[in-house]
């Protein structure tokens, strides 16, 4: 194939709500690993799966076939998000993180559904099944 006529196609390293989500759960990766472990075991267990399961669902349905499975992982990715608002207001009750850390996050976990919502839009825009 010449590669004039080669098509350029999505990978999921080009998607903002993937790559935002990854950065995300490494970054809270890092700082639960420091906790007791008391607070490592309840409530940074629980963080660190949700943040993990939004990358890992947006991966999941970008290497699905059908538009709507793709979405419904997407959709999981985006339930995971909101619980790791949940678990970070746990965090801030309990004093786990610091009010920098918080902020960051919080910002974080508020516009991940935005971007979930774009990649939603876009795969029912693009996609014929």
């Amino acid at each position: 194939m010449d590669e004039n006529n080669f098509k350029s196609y999505l990978s999921i390293d080009k998607i903002e709500a993937y790559n935002k989500a990854l950065t995300f759960s490494n970054l809270l990766w890092d700082e639960v690993i420091k906790f007791d472990y008391f607070e490592k075991n309840s409530v940074g267990l629980q963080l660190v799966r949700a943040a993990g399961s939004v990358s890992a669902n947006i991966a999941e349905g970008f290497g699905r076939y059908h538009k709507k499975d793709k979405i419904k992982f997407y959709q999981y990715a985006k339930g995971s998000a909101l619980e790791c608002y949940d678990w970070l207001l746990k965090c801030k009750h309990r004093k786990l993180l610091n009010e920098s850390q918080l902020l960051d996050h919080i910002e974080t976990v508020q516009n991940l559904p935005k971007l979930i919502n774009y990649l939603i839009k876009y795969t029912n825009d693009n996609l014929k099944e």
